[in-house]
Protein backbone atom coordinates (compact mmCIF):
# COMPACT_ATOMS: atom_id res chain seq x y z
CA UNK A 1 0.00 0.00 0.00
CA UNK A 2 1.15 3.55 -0.75
CA UNK A 3 1.20 5.39 2.59
CA UNK A 4 0.40 8.90 1.32
CA UNK A 5 -2.69 7.77 -0.61
CA UNK A 6 -6.15 6.88 0.68
CA UNK A 7 -7.46 3.33 0.78
CA UNK A 8 -9.68 4.02 -2.25
CA UNK A 9 -6.76 5.39 -4.30
CA UNK A 10 -4.62 2.38 -3.41
CA UNK A 11 -7.37 -0.05 -4.38
CA UNK A 12 -7.80 1.63 -7.76
CA UNK A 13 -4.07 1.40 -8.49
CA UNK A 14 -3.99 -2.26 -7.43
CA UNK A 15 -7.02 -2.94 -9.61
CA UNK A 16 -5.28 -1.27 -12.55
CA UNK A 17 -2.21 -3.51 -12.27
CA UNK A 18 -4.37 -6.60 -11.80
CA UNK A 19 -6.38 -5.90 -14.95
CA UNK A 20 -3.27 -5.12 -17.00
CA UNK A 21 -1.53 -8.33 -15.96
CA UNK A 22 -4.71 -10.35 -16.54
CA UNK A 23 -5.10 -8.98 -20.06
CA UNK A 24 -1.41 -9.22 -20.88
CA UNK A 25 -0.81 -12.72 -19.53
CA UNK A 26 -4.13 -14.50 -19.98
CA UNK A 27 -5.99 -13.11 -22.99
CA UNK A 28 -2.95 -13.40 -25.26
CA UNK A 29 -1.98 -16.89 -24.16
CA UNK A 30 -1.01 -19.41 -26.86
CA UNK A 31 -1.19 -16.82 -29.66
CA UNK A 32 2.46 -16.87 -30.67
CA UNK A 33 2.86 -19.87 -32.96
CA UNK A 34 5.00 -17.94 -35.44
CA UNK A 35 6.67 -14.56 -35.98
CA UNK A 36 3.52 -13.07 -37.49
CA UNK A 37 1.58 -13.99 -34.34
CA UNK A 38 4.23 -12.85 -31.89
CA UNK A 39 5.39 -9.64 -33.56
CA UNK A 40 2.31 -8.56 -35.57
CA UNK A 41 -0.60 -10.11 -33.64
CA UNK A 42 -1.28 -12.43 -36.57
CA UNK A 43 -1.89 -9.39 -38.83
CA UNK A 44 -5.44 -9.52 -37.54
CA UNK A 45 -6.02 -6.25 -35.66
CA UNK A 46 -9.27 -4.41 -36.31
CA UNK A 47 -9.48 -0.66 -36.83
CA UNK A 48 -10.37 0.13 -33.21
CA UNK A 49 -7.38 -1.78 -31.83
CA UNK A 50 -5.07 -0.18 -34.42
CA UNK A 51 -6.25 3.34 -33.59
CA UNK A 52 -6.13 2.93 -29.82
CA UNK A 53 -2.70 1.30 -30.00
CA UNK A 54 -1.31 4.11 -32.15
CA UNK A 55 -2.48 6.69 -29.63
CA UNK A 56 -1.35 4.73 -26.56
CA UNK A 57 2.07 4.07 -28.08
CA UNK A 58 2.53 7.77 -28.72
CA UNK A 59 1.36 9.12 -25.35
CA UNK A 60 3.90 8.44 -22.63
CA UNK A 61 5.14 10.01 -19.41
CA UNK A 62 7.13 12.64 -21.31
CA UNK A 63 3.84 13.78 -22.82
CA UNK A 64 2.14 13.98 -19.44
CA UNK A 65 5.03 15.68 -17.65
CA UNK A 66 6.49 17.44 -20.69
CA UNK A 67 3.34 18.95 -22.18
CA UNK A 68 2.21 20.27 -18.81
CA UNK A 69 5.71 21.65 -18.20
CA UNK A 70 5.95 23.27 -21.64
CA UNK A 71 2.49 24.79 -21.18
CA UNK A 72 3.53 26.12 -17.76
CA UNK A 73 6.69 27.66 -19.22
CA UNK A 74 5.48 29.16 -22.49
CA UNK A 75 1.83 28.46 -23.25
CA UNK A 76 0.08 26.40 -25.88
CA UNK A 77 2.49 26.83 -28.79
CA UNK A 78 3.98 23.40 -27.99
CA UNK A 79 0.55 21.94 -28.75
CA UNK A 80 1.25 22.55 -32.42
CA UNK A 81 3.16 19.25 -32.48
CA UNK A 82 -0.04 17.49 -31.43
CA UNK A 83 -2.26 19.23 -33.97
CA UNK A 84 0.27 18.88 -36.79
CA UNK A 85 0.29 15.17 -36.02
CA UNK A 86 -3.37 15.01 -37.07
CA UNK A 87 -2.40 15.86 -40.65
CA UNK A 88 0.53 13.43 -40.66
CA UNK A 89 -1.53 10.53 -39.30
CA UNK A 90 -4.12 11.09 -42.02
CA UNK A 91 -1.29 10.91 -44.58
CA UNK A 92 -0.14 7.68 -42.92
CA UNK A 93 -3.56 6.08 -43.35
CA UNK A 94 -4.24 7.17 -46.92
CA UNK A 95 -0.82 7.00 -48.56
CA UNK A 96 1.79 5.10 -46.53
CA UNK A 97 -0.32 2.33 -44.98
CA UNK A 98 -1.50 0.80 -48.31
CA UNK A 99 2.09 0.65 -49.53
CA UNK A 100 3.47 -0.99 -46.40
CA UNK A 101 0.67 -3.53 -46.10
CA UNK A 102 0.85 -4.55 -49.77
CA UNK A 103 4.62 -4.96 -49.55
CA UNK A 104 4.13 -7.72 -46.93
CA UNK A 105 7.09 -6.64 -44.80
CA UNK A 106 7.47 -7.11 -41.04
CA UNK A 107 9.66 -4.07 -40.38
CA UNK A 108 10.50 -0.68 -41.82
CA UNK A 109 14.18 -1.59 -42.27
CA UNK A 110 13.03 -4.62 -44.28
CA UNK A 111 10.94 -2.32 -46.45
CA UNK A 112 13.90 0.01 -46.98
CA UNK A 113 16.07 -3.00 -47.82
CA UNK A 114 13.62 -4.12 -50.50
CA UNK A 115 13.35 -0.65 -51.96
CA UNK A 116 17.09 0.07 -51.90
CA UNK A 117 19.62 -2.40 -50.49
CA UNK A 118 20.85 -4.13 -47.34
CA UNK A 119 23.06 -1.18 -46.33
CA UNK A 120 20.03 1.04 -45.85
CA UNK A 121 18.29 -1.75 -43.97
CA UNK A 122 21.17 -2.15 -41.51
CA UNK A 123 21.48 1.60 -41.01
CA UNK A 124 17.80 2.05 -40.20
CA UNK A 125 17.80 -0.96 -37.88
CA UNK A 126 20.59 0.33 -35.69
CA UNK A 127 19.55 3.98 -35.73
CA UNK A 128 16.04 2.90 -34.70
CA UNK A 129 17.33 0.84 -31.78
CA UNK A 130 19.50 3.79 -30.75
CA UNK A 131 16.49 6.11 -30.91
CA UNK A 132 14.33 3.76 -28.84
CA UNK A 133 16.93 3.61 -26.09
CA UNK A 134 17.71 7.34 -25.95
CA UNK A 135 14.44 9.03 -26.96
CA UNK A 136 11.75 6.57 -25.89
CA UNK A 137 12.76 4.19 -23.12
CA UNK A 138 15.12 6.58 -21.32
CA UNK A 139 12.81 9.61 -21.48
CA UNK A 140 9.80 7.53 -20.43
CA UNK A 141 11.64 6.13 -17.41
CA UNK A 142 13.13 9.50 -16.49
CA UNK A 143 9.82 11.35 -16.64
CA UNK A 144 7.87 8.57 -15.00
CA UNK A 145 10.41 7.92 -12.27
CA UNK A 146 10.69 11.61 -11.47
CA UNK A 147 6.92 12.02 -11.27
CA UNK A 148 6.39 8.93 -9.13
CA UNK A 149 9.14 10.14 -6.83
CA UNK A 150 7.48 13.54 -6.39
CA UNK A 151 3.91 12.24 -6.10
CA UNK A 152 4.30 8.93 -4.23
CA UNK A 153 7.63 9.51 -2.53
CA UNK A 154 9.15 6.48 -4.26
CA UNK A 155 12.83 6.28 -5.03
CA UNK A 156 13.34 7.08 -8.72
CA UNK A 157 15.40 3.94 -9.33
CA UNK A 158 12.97 1.57 -7.61
CA UNK A 159 9.90 3.01 -9.32
CA UNK A 160 11.55 2.77 -12.75
CA UNK A 161 12.60 -0.83 -12.09
CA UNK A 162 9.04 -1.74 -11.08
CA UNK A 163 7.64 -0.27 -14.29
CA UNK A 164 10.19 -2.05 -16.46
CA UNK A 165 9.69 -5.43 -14.80
CA UNK A 166 5.88 -5.42 -14.84
CA UNK A 167 5.79 -4.20 -18.43
CA UNK A 168 8.49 -6.62 -19.48
CA UNK A 169 6.63 -9.64 -18.09
CA UNK A 170 3.57 -9.40 -20.29
CA UNK A 171 5.53 -8.08 -23.28
CA UNK A 172 7.85 -11.10 -23.22
CA UNK A 173 5.03 -13.58 -22.71
CA UNK A 174 2.42 -12.31 -25.15
CA UNK A 175 4.29 -10.18 -27.68
CA UNK A 176 2.31 -7.78 -29.84
CA UNK A 177 -1.09 -9.19 -28.82
CA UNK A 178 -0.40 -8.46 -25.15
CA UNK A 179 0.89 -4.99 -25.99
CA UNK A 180 -2.18 -4.02 -28.02
CA UNK A 181 -4.84 -5.58 -25.77
CA UNK A 182 -3.40 -3.95 -22.66
CA UNK A 183 -3.16 -0.64 -24.51
CA UNK A 184 -6.91 -0.60 -25.15
CA UNK A 185 -7.54 -0.70 -21.40
CA UNK A 186 -4.63 1.64 -20.64
CA UNK A 187 -5.92 4.28 -23.06
CA UNK A 188 -9.29 4.38 -21.31
CA UNK A 189 -7.57 4.84 -17.95
CA UNK A 190 -5.12 7.40 -19.34
CA UNK A 191 -7.80 9.61 -20.91
CA UNK A 192 -10.09 9.30 -17.87
CA UNK A 193 -7.30 10.28 -15.47
CA UNK A 194 -6.10 13.25 -17.51
CA UNK A 195 -9.65 14.46 -18.11
CA UNK A 196 -10.54 14.27 -14.41
CA UNK A 197 -7.43 16.21 -13.42
CA UNK A 198 -8.28 18.91 -15.95
CA UNK A 199 -11.91 19.16 -14.81
CA UNK A 200 -11.09 19.41 -11.10
CA UNK A 201 -8.21 21.78 -11.84
CA UNK A 202 -10.47 24.08 -13.85
CA UNK A 203 -12.99 24.03 -11.04
CA UNK A 204 -10.28 24.99 -8.54
CA UNK A 205 -9.17 28.11 -10.46
CA UNK A 206 -12.72 29.27 -11.28
CA UNK A 207 -13.32 27.94 -14.79
CA UNK A 208 -12.43 29.02 -18.32
CA UNK A 209 -12.77 32.74 -17.57
CA UNK A 210 -10.05 32.51 -14.93
CA UNK A 211 -7.83 30.53 -17.28
CA UNK A 212 -8.00 33.29 -19.89
CA UNK A 213 -7.81 36.27 -17.53
CA UNK A 214 -4.98 35.07 -15.25
CA UNK A 215 -2.64 33.79 -17.97
CA UNK A 216 -0.43 36.17 -20.01
CA UNK A 217 -1.96 36.83 -23.42
CA UNK A 218 1.11 35.68 -25.33
CA UNK A 219 0.69 32.21 -23.79
CA UNK A 220 -2.16 31.71 -26.26
CA UNK A 221 -0.07 32.66 -29.29
CA UNK A 222 0.21 29.53 -31.42
CA UNK A 223 2.44 30.90 -34.20
CA UNK A 224 5.54 32.39 -32.61
CA UNK A 225 8.01 34.72 -34.43
CA UNK A 226 10.81 33.22 -36.51
CA UNK A 227 13.23 34.26 -33.78
CA UNK A 228 11.49 32.22 -31.07
CA UNK A 229 14.06 29.78 -29.59
CA UNK A 230 11.63 26.86 -29.26
CA UNK A 231 8.63 27.11 -31.60
CA UNK A 232 9.17 29.54 -34.53
CA UNK A 233 6.23 29.48 -36.93
CA UNK A 234 8.51 28.58 -39.85
CA UNK A 235 9.81 25.60 -37.92
CA UNK A 236 6.31 24.48 -36.97
CA UNK A 237 4.95 24.71 -40.52
CA UNK A 238 7.96 23.33 -42.41
CA UNK A 239 10.11 21.52 -39.85
CA UNK A 240 7.62 19.74 -37.61
CA UNK A 241 6.07 17.79 -40.55
CA UNK A 242 9.51 16.33 -41.32
CA UNK A 243 9.74 14.99 -37.77
CA UNK A 244 6.14 13.83 -38.09
CA UNK A 245 6.71 11.89 -41.33
CA UNK A 246 9.63 10.07 -39.74
CA UNK A 247 7.84 9.33 -36.47
CA UNK A 248 4.32 8.50 -37.68
CA UNK A 249 4.95 7.13 -41.17
CA UNK A 250 8.35 5.39 -41.14
CA UNK A 251 9.23 4.46 -37.54
CA UNK A 252 8.78 0.80 -36.57
CA UNK A 253 7.63 1.92 -33.13
CA UNK A 254 4.45 3.33 -34.71
CA UNK A 255 4.09 1.58 -38.07
CA UNK A 256 4.16 -1.88 -36.46
CA UNK A 257 0.49 -1.26 -35.61
CA UNK A 258 -0.28 -0.62 -39.27
CA UNK A 259 1.52 -3.81 -40.31
CA UNK A 260 -0.58 -5.71 -37.75
CA UNK A 261 -3.91 -4.57 -39.21
CA UNK A 262 -6.33 -6.97 -40.94
CA UNK A 263 -6.04 -4.97 -44.14
CA UNK A 264 -5.89 -1.54 -45.69
CA UNK A 265 -9.40 -0.57 -44.57
CA UNK A 266 -8.67 -1.44 -40.93
CA UNK A 267 -5.35 0.42 -41.06
CA UNK A 268 -6.91 3.54 -42.57
CA UNK A 269 -9.84 3.65 -40.15
CA UNK A 270 -7.45 3.03 -37.27
CA UNK A 271 -5.30 6.00 -38.26
CA UNK A 272 -8.39 8.22 -38.43
CA UNK A 273 -9.33 7.19 -34.89
CA UNK A 274 -5.78 7.96 -33.73
CA UNK A 275 -5.88 11.33 -35.52
CA UNK A 276 -9.13 12.17 -33.73
CA UNK A 277 -7.63 11.25 -30.36
CA UNK A 278 -4.57 13.43 -31.06
CA UNK A 279 -6.79 16.49 -30.80
CA UNK A 280 -7.19 15.76 -27.07
CA UNK A 281 -3.67 16.06 -25.52
CA UNK A 282 -3.58 19.85 -25.66
CA UNK A 283 -6.82 20.04 -23.69
CA UNK A 284 -6.21 17.26 -21.14
CA UNK A 285 -2.40 17.25 -20.82
CA UNK A 286 -1.24 20.80 -21.64
CA UNK A 287 -4.05 22.79 -19.98
CA UNK A 288 -3.12 21.33 -16.55
CA UNK A 289 0.20 23.14 -16.98
CA UNK A 290 -1.63 26.46 -17.32
CA UNK A 291 -3.75 25.59 -14.29
CA UNK A 292 -0.57 24.88 -12.30
CA UNK A 293 0.84 28.25 -13.41
CA UNK A 294 -2.13 30.00 -11.79
CA UNK A 295 -2.03 27.94 -8.61
CA UNK A 296 1.76 27.57 -8.22
CA UNK A 297 3.56 30.39 -10.09
CA UNK A 298 6.98 29.78 -8.50
CA UNK A 299 7.68 26.11 -9.25
CA UNK A 300 9.82 24.48 -11.93
CA UNK A 301 7.90 23.78 -15.20
CA UNK A 302 8.45 20.02 -14.94
CA UNK A 303 6.85 20.06 -11.50
CA UNK A 304 3.55 21.36 -12.86
CA UNK A 305 1.80 18.01 -13.21
CA UNK A 306 3.15 16.66 -9.91
CA UNK A 307 2.10 19.81 -8.05
CA UNK A 308 -1.50 19.33 -9.14
CA UNK A 309 -1.44 15.69 -8.06
CA UNK A 310 0.08 16.58 -4.69
CA UNK A 311 -2.56 19.24 -4.03
CA UNK A 312 -5.95 18.67 -2.46
CA UNK A 313 -8.01 19.47 -5.57
CA UNK A 314 -8.70 15.78 -6.29
CA UNK A 315 -11.28 13.91 -4.15
CA UNK A 316 -10.63 10.46 -2.67
CA UNK A 317 -10.43 7.82 -5.36
CA UNK A 318 -9.99 10.31 -8.21
CA UNK A 319 -6.29 10.72 -7.46
CA UNK A 320 -5.93 6.94 -7.83
CA UNK A 321 -7.47 7.10 -11.30
CA UNK A 322 -5.09 9.90 -12.35
CA UNK A 323 -2.05 8.00 -11.05
CA UNK A 324 -3.27 4.83 -12.77
CA UNK A 325 -3.46 6.90 -15.97
CA UNK A 326 0.17 7.87 -15.46
CA UNK A 327 1.14 4.22 -15.06
CA UNK A 328 -0.87 3.42 -18.20
CA UNK A 329 0.96 6.02 -20.27
CA UNK A 330 4.38 4.82 -19.19
CA UNK A 331 3.71 1.10 -19.53
CA UNK A 332 2.01 1.31 -22.92
CA UNK A 333 4.96 3.15 -24.45
CA UNK A 334 7.58 0.96 -22.78
CA UNK A 335 5.83 -2.19 -24.03
CA UNK A 336 5.82 -0.83 -27.57
CA UNK A 337 9.50 0.09 -27.41
CA UNK A 338 10.47 -3.35 -26.06
CA UNK A 339 8.41 -5.18 -28.69
CA UNK A 340 9.63 -3.01 -31.58
CA UNK A 341 13.26 -3.46 -30.57
CA UNK A 342 12.73 -7.22 -30.37
CA UNK A 343 11.33 -7.47 -33.89
CA UNK A 344 14.14 -5.31 -35.30
CA UNK A 345 16.83 -7.45 -33.70
CA UNK A 346 15.16 -10.75 -34.55
CA UNK A 347 14.15 -10.14 -38.16
CA UNK A 348 16.66 -7.52 -39.34
CA UNK A 349 19.80 -8.63 -37.50
CA UNK A 350 19.44 -12.26 -36.39
CA UNK A 351 17.40 -13.78 -39.24
CA UNK A 352 19.61 -12.46 -42.11
CA UNK A 353 22.61 -14.05 -40.37
CA UNK A 354 20.77 -17.31 -39.72
CA UNK A 355 18.31 -17.60 -42.64
CA UNK A 356 17.43 -21.22 -41.89
CA UNK A 357 16.04 -20.41 -38.45
CA UNK A 358 12.63 -21.94 -37.74
CA UNK A 359 9.61 -19.88 -36.73
CA UNK A 360 9.73 -21.20 -33.17
CA UNK A 361 13.41 -20.29 -32.93
CA UNK A 362 12.72 -16.75 -34.12
CA UNK A 363 9.92 -16.34 -31.57
CA UNK A 364 12.33 -17.52 -28.88
CA UNK A 365 14.95 -15.02 -30.05
CA UNK A 366 12.26 -12.34 -29.94
CA UNK A 367 11.44 -13.20 -26.35
CA UNK A 368 15.11 -13.31 -25.33
CA UNK A 369 15.86 -9.99 -27.02
CA UNK A 370 12.93 -8.46 -25.15
CA UNK A 371 14.41 -9.77 -21.90
CA UNK A 372 17.76 -8.22 -22.84
CA UNK A 373 16.06 -4.87 -23.51
CA UNK A 374 14.31 -5.03 -20.15
CA UNK A 375 17.60 -5.74 -18.35
CA UNK A 376 19.38 -3.04 -20.38
CA UNK A 377 16.69 -0.54 -19.44
CA UNK A 378 17.23 -1.35 -15.76
CA UNK A 379 21.00 -0.87 -16.11
CA UNK A 380 20.40 2.44 -17.91
CA UNK A 381 18.22 3.86 -15.10
CA UNK A 382 21.10 5.23 -12.91
CA UNK A 383 22.21 7.46 -15.83
CA UNK A 384 18.78 9.03 -16.28
CA UNK A 385 19.65 11.98 -14.06
CA UNK A 386 21.92 13.24 -16.84
CA UNK A 387 18.91 14.01 -19.02
CA UNK A 388 17.51 17.48 -19.57
CA UNK A 389 14.61 18.61 -17.40
CA UNK A 390 12.86 20.18 -20.40
CA UNK A 391 12.09 16.69 -21.62
CA UNK A 392 9.39 17.33 -24.20
CA UNK A 393 11.50 19.87 -26.06
CA UNK A 394 14.54 17.63 -25.49
CA UNK A 395 12.95 14.66 -27.26
CA UNK A 396 11.74 16.83 -30.15
CA UNK A 397 15.27 18.24 -30.44
CA UNK A 398 16.90 14.81 -30.64
CA UNK A 399 14.37 13.67 -33.23
CA UNK A 400 15.08 16.76 -35.33
CA UNK A 401 18.68 15.62 -35.72
CA UNK A 402 17.84 11.97 -36.47
CA UNK A 403 14.71 12.04 -38.58
CA UNK A 404 15.25 14.18 -41.74
CA UNK A 405 17.54 11.77 -43.67
CA UNK A 406 15.22 8.83 -42.92
CA UNK A 407 12.11 10.78 -43.94
CA UNK A 408 13.94 11.80 -47.11
CA UNK A 409 14.77 8.29 -48.31
CA UNK A 410 11.24 7.02 -47.61
CA UNK A 411 9.52 9.92 -49.37
CA UNK A 412 11.75 9.73 -52.45
CA UNK A 413 11.56 5.95 -52.40
CA UNK A 414 7.79 6.05 -52.66
CA UNK A 415 7.43 8.95 -55.07
CA UNK A 416 10.48 8.79 -57.36
CA UNK A 417 11.34 5.58 -59.18
CA UNK A 418 14.79 6.76 -60.12
CA UNK A 419 15.92 7.04 -56.50
CA UNK A 420 18.49 4.26 -56.09
CA UNK A 421 20.44 2.53 -53.35
CA UNK A 422 23.54 4.65 -53.84
CA UNK A 423 21.57 7.86 -53.42
CA UNK A 424 19.63 6.57 -50.43
CA UNK A 425 22.67 5.35 -48.54
CA UNK A 426 24.55 8.56 -49.33
CA UNK A 427 21.65 10.60 -47.94
CA UNK A 428 21.46 8.46 -44.80
CA UNK A 429 25.20 8.67 -44.10
CA UNK A 430 25.68 12.29 -45.18
CA UNK A 431 22.58 13.64 -43.47
CA UNK A 432 23.05 11.36 -40.48
CA UNK A 433 26.62 12.59 -39.97
CA UNK A 434 25.54 16.23 -39.91
CA UNK A 435 22.72 15.38 -37.52
CA UNK A 436 25.11 13.45 -35.27
CA UNK A 437 27.52 16.40 -35.24
CA UNK A 438 24.75 18.73 -34.05
CA UNK A 439 23.68 16.19 -31.43
CA UNK A 440 27.23 15.84 -30.08
CA UNK A 441 27.64 19.62 -29.94
CA UNK A 442 24.38 19.84 -27.99
CA UNK A 443 25.69 17.32 -25.45
CA UNK A 444 29.25 18.64 -25.05
CA UNK A 445 28.44 22.21 -23.95
CA UNK A 446 32.11 23.18 -23.56
CA UNK A 447 32.77 26.96 -23.72
CA UNK A 448 35.62 26.34 -26.17
CA UNK A 449 33.14 24.97 -28.69
CA UNK A 450 31.43 28.35 -28.94
CA UNK A 451 34.71 29.98 -29.97
CA UNK A 452 34.75 27.93 -33.19
CA UNK A 453 32.68 29.91 -35.68
CA UNK A 454 31.34 26.93 -37.64
CA UNK A 455 30.26 25.02 -34.52
CA UNK A 456 28.75 28.16 -33.02
CA UNK A 457 26.75 28.71 -36.21
CA UNK A 458 25.42 25.14 -36.16
CA UNK A 459 24.39 25.45 -32.51
CA UNK A 460 22.68 28.78 -33.13
CA UNK A 461 20.17 27.28 -35.60
CA UNK A 462 16.79 26.44 -34.09
CA UNK A 463 16.31 22.67 -34.02
CA UNK A 464 13.21 22.82 -36.26
CA UNK A 465 14.99 25.05 -38.77
CA UNK A 466 17.92 22.63 -38.60
CA UNK A 467 15.53 19.78 -39.49
CA UNK A 468 14.49 21.69 -42.63
CA UNK A 469 18.13 22.27 -43.60
CA UNK A 470 19.01 18.62 -42.92
CA UNK A 471 16.10 17.35 -45.02
CA UNK A 472 17.10 19.57 -47.96
CA UNK A 473 20.75 18.57 -47.58
CA UNK A 474 19.85 14.86 -47.56
CA UNK A 475 17.53 15.30 -50.55
CA UNK A 476 20.25 16.99 -52.59
CA UNK A 477 22.62 14.10 -51.88
CA UNK A 478 19.99 11.49 -52.79
CA UNK A 479 19.02 13.22 -56.04
CA UNK A 480 22.61 13.93 -57.11
CA UNK A 481 23.85 10.38 -56.51
CA UNK A 482 20.74 8.79 -58.03
CA UNK A 483 21.07 10.85 -61.22
CA UNK A 484 24.81 10.28 -61.42
CA UNK A 485 24.57 6.53 -62.01
CA UNK A 486 21.46 4.48 -62.80
CA UNK A 487 22.39 1.03 -64.06
CA UNK A 488 19.96 -1.06 -66.08
CA UNK A 489 19.82 -3.73 -63.39
CA UNK A 490 18.92 -1.10 -60.84
CA UNK A 491 16.10 0.18 -63.03
CA UNK A 492 14.73 -3.34 -63.43
CA UNK A 493 14.84 -4.01 -59.69
CA UNK A 494 13.08 -0.75 -58.92
CA UNK A 495 10.36 -1.32 -61.49
CA UNK A 496 9.81 -4.85 -60.19
CA UNK A 497 9.51 -3.57 -56.64
CA UNK A 498 7.09 -0.86 -57.68
CA UNK A 499 4.92 -3.57 -59.22
CA UNK A 500 5.20 -6.15 -56.45
CA UNK A 501 4.98 -3.63 -53.61
CA UNK A 502 2.46 -1.46 -55.49
CA UNK A 503 4.27 1.67 -54.38
CA UNK A 504 1.83 3.95 -56.12
CA UNK A 505 -1.18 2.37 -54.42
CA UNK A 506 -1.69 4.97 -51.73
CA UNK A 507 -1.99 7.92 -54.11
CA UNK A 508 -3.77 6.17 -56.96
CA UNK A 509 -6.25 4.38 -54.75
CA UNK A 510 -7.21 7.50 -52.85
CA UNK A 511 -9.14 8.61 -55.90
CA UNK A 512 -10.34 5.15 -56.93
CA UNK A 513 -11.59 4.36 -53.43
CA UNK A 514 -14.00 7.30 -53.44
CA UNK A 515 -16.36 5.13 -55.51
CA UNK A 516 -17.04 3.11 -52.37
CA UNK A 517 -19.56 4.49 -49.88
CA UNK A 518 -17.44 3.34 -46.92
CA UNK A 519 -14.32 4.93 -48.36
CA UNK A 520 -16.20 8.15 -48.97
CA UNK A 521 -17.12 8.11 -45.30
CA UNK A 522 -13.45 7.85 -44.35
CA UNK A 523 -12.63 10.68 -46.74
CA UNK A 524 -15.31 12.92 -45.24
CA UNK A 525 -14.11 12.12 -41.72
CA UNK A 526 -10.54 12.99 -42.76
CA UNK A 527 -11.75 16.35 -44.03
CA UNK A 528 -13.70 16.82 -40.80
CA UNK A 529 -10.55 16.26 -38.72
CA UNK A 530 -8.64 18.77 -40.85
CA UNK A 531 -11.49 21.25 -40.37
CA UNK A 532 -11.28 20.76 -36.57
CA UNK A 533 -7.60 21.71 -36.52
CA UNK A 534 -8.13 24.73 -38.77
CA UNK A 535 -11.06 25.79 -36.57
CA UNK A 536 -8.87 25.58 -33.44
CA UNK A 537 -6.22 27.66 -35.17
CA UNK A 538 -8.84 30.19 -36.25
CA UNK A 539 -10.27 30.55 -32.74
CA UNK A 540 -6.83 31.04 -31.20
CA UNK A 541 -5.65 33.43 -33.92
CA UNK A 542 -8.70 35.68 -33.95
Amino acid sequence: MISNLSLYDNLIIILYFAVVLYIGLFLSKFKDKNTSDYFLAGRNLGWFAVGISLFATNISSEHIVGLAGAGYKGGIAVGQFEWMAVFIIIILGWFFAPVFIKSGVFTMPEFLGKRYDNRSRIYLTWISIFAYIFTKISITLFAGGMLLSEVLGWDMFNSAVLLVLVTGIYTVVGGMSSVVYTQIFQTIVLIAGALLLTIFGMNEIGGVSALTSKIPEDFYTIFKPMSDPDFPWTGIIFGAPILGIWYWCTDQYIVQRILSAKGIDSARKGTLLAAFLKVLPVFILLIPGLIALILYPDISPDQAFASLLNSDILPLGIKGVVIAGLFAAMMSSLASAFNSTAILFTLDIYKPRFPKSSESELVLVGRLSTVVMVLSAILWIPLLKLLSNQMYVHIQTMQAFISPPIACVFIFGLLWKRANSRGAFGALIGGGSIGLLRLILEWIQYPAIKDIVFFNWILSINYLHFAIFLFIFSSVILIALSLQEVKETTKENINEFFTVGELGLGINSTFNYTKSRLIRGDLFFSLFLILIVFSIWGILLF
